[in-house]
């Protein structure tokens, strides 16, 4: 059904597949022990710092950087440099109070404080967050630079061209891919898929949030388990483990969208692939072996420096010249 939706013009995916999977269907948060509520009254600044001590003592990652997002967003700020000085210094009612208590033993139990304080920022968009739908990292934003600097590039596709496109995003989660793409990008259309339909409501709430759901399909599709002992617990007991998963050589669900991809592409259309940075050069030698329609164009590099995105093209299809029978 959803392939018959993807008019002529530009197409790209954007997968996520890192690693791990499994499907988590509890998100309770453990019990732990968290420091008494204080009688008196105490301030931003002296919360943040308990909890930032507490959450040391108690091996939480990022400890300064969880309890710095929690205070914030409880003041209603994004970071605390975007704040007052005064605002920090001045006592939180009862009420602030017991909030913050509510959120840091929550990010105790090792929940991500994207999930604790319930939406994250993504480039210029600020998203609904909840578990399990996995959470976007920083190196999906290059992912989105990528595609956004090839449209430019492409004749008749920068900002206020006539020429109309389509996206398609495989494992939309939060719907961050997609929704940057047509915030930045007026006359494109996009695709969202998703075989969880917790991401699948995710990602239609963010879409009507921020106003772009006249220009976004949304479907609850299945397009189609390694080091799970080495998830963080942050992950492991909060989000979707399908998410990440790649099977026994990593690449089950990238090896299926490959091959649609021949079938969804138009010439010359472009896929994107957000990967482990030991699989660009697996993919490229299965493309090269069974992928006779799809020519692996380059490897680019995250943030961090490791091989991460895999940028492929389908091949012009050559039509024979026509027999004359007469």
């Amino acid at each position: 059904m959803w392939t018959r939706s993807v008019s002529a013009g530009y197409r790209c995916f954007g997968c996520r597949s890192v690693g791990p999977k499994g499907i988590w269907g509890s998100h309770a948060v453990r019990a732990c022990s968290a420091p008494v509520l204080p009688a008196g009254r105490i301030t931003a600044l002296q919360a943040m710092d308990l909890w930032r001590r507490y959450f040391e003592e108690r091996g939480v990652t990022e400890p300064d950087h969880s309890s710095r997002h929690i205070i914030a967003h409880l003041l209603g700020a994004k970071t605390i440099e975007s704040l007052e000085h005064g605002k920090l210094t001045e006592f939180l009612s009862r009420e602030k109070t017991e909030q913050m208590w509510k959120l840091c033993t929550r990010r105790l139990s090792r929940m991500p404080v994207q999930y604790v304080i319930e939406e994250w920022d993504f480039r210029d968009l600020t998203l609904k967050m909840r578990p399990p739908v996995f959470i976007p990292r920083p190196e999906t934003e290059v992912l989105v630079e990528l595609v956004l600097t090839d449209l430019e590039m492409k004749p008749g596709t920068g900002v206020g061209a006539d020429t109309r496109h389509t996206s398609l995003e495989v494992g939309c989660g939060s719907g961050a891919i997609s929704l940057s793409l047509l915030k930045s990008l007026p006359q494109l259309t996009a695709i969202a898929l998703d075989q969880s339909q917790d991401a699948v409501d995710l990602t239609r709430e963010n879409a009507l949030r921020l106003g772009l759901q006249d220009r976004l399909l949304i479907y609850h599709i299945d397009v189609m388990k390694e080091d799970m002992a080495s998830l963080e617990p942050e992950i492991f007991r909060f989000e979707d483990h399908s998410a990440l998963d790649g099977g026994e050589d990593g690449l089950k669900v990238i090896k299926q969208i490959l091959t649609l991809a021949t079938k969804i592409l138009s010439d010359h259309g472009r896929l994107y692939l957000e990967v482990d940075p030991r699989h660009p050069p697996l993919i490229r030698r299965w493309v090269e072996a069974n992928v006779e329609k799809l020519h692996y164009v380059e490897t680019r590099h995250d943030i961090t420096g490791r091989p991460r995105f895999c940028i492929l093209q389908k091949r012009e299809v050559k039509q024979g010249p026509e027999l004359d029978l007469d």
